[in-house]
């Protein structure tokens, strides 16, 4: 663990893939290009709590590939998150959702993400998944 955080806390993403596009969706607080992520929640897999989370996030319906497609971690508030991505591959985009008032959607290619999202290895992730060069 890494010094001077008392706890890792574990939280759960997905890669939105949907006709071979990516969705981002942007951080509530901020302009930051990002993909549905929160905590795992009691009584869920780590990729059925990332199902909710696009759902209510941005909107998306879909079937979770349960292999990872990577893992990150970030530091928020003085606590170290790690992050366990999986893809998302989506059937239904909704036109209204939880949290549409309070992000912007947006479906770009991959390579397109591979830029626009702002954390490092989220980045890496994303290419790797796509095999973008």
């Amino acid at each position: 663990m890494a010094e001077g955080f008392k706890s890792l806390y574990q939280q759960s993403a997905v890669i939105p893939v949907f006709e071979g596009r990516v969705v981002l969706i942007t951080a509530k607080k901020s302009e930051r290009w990002i993909i549905p992520k929160g905590h795992v929640e009691k009584g869920f897999s780590p990729a059925e709590s990332a199902a909710k989370e696009a759902l209510e996030e941005a909107g998306l319906i879909g079937v979770v590939h349960p292999q990872q497609a990577g893992q990150f971690g970030y530091c928020k508030f003085g606590k170290l998150f790690s992050v366990e991505v999986y893809p998302l591959y989506i059937d239904t985009i909704l036109d209204e959702w939880d949290e549409m008032h309070l992000r912007q959607r947006k479906l770009v290619t991959p390579a397109e993400a591979v830029e626009m999202v702002w954390h490092d290895e989220l980045r890496r992730i994303i290419s790797d998944f796509f095999a973008v060069n």
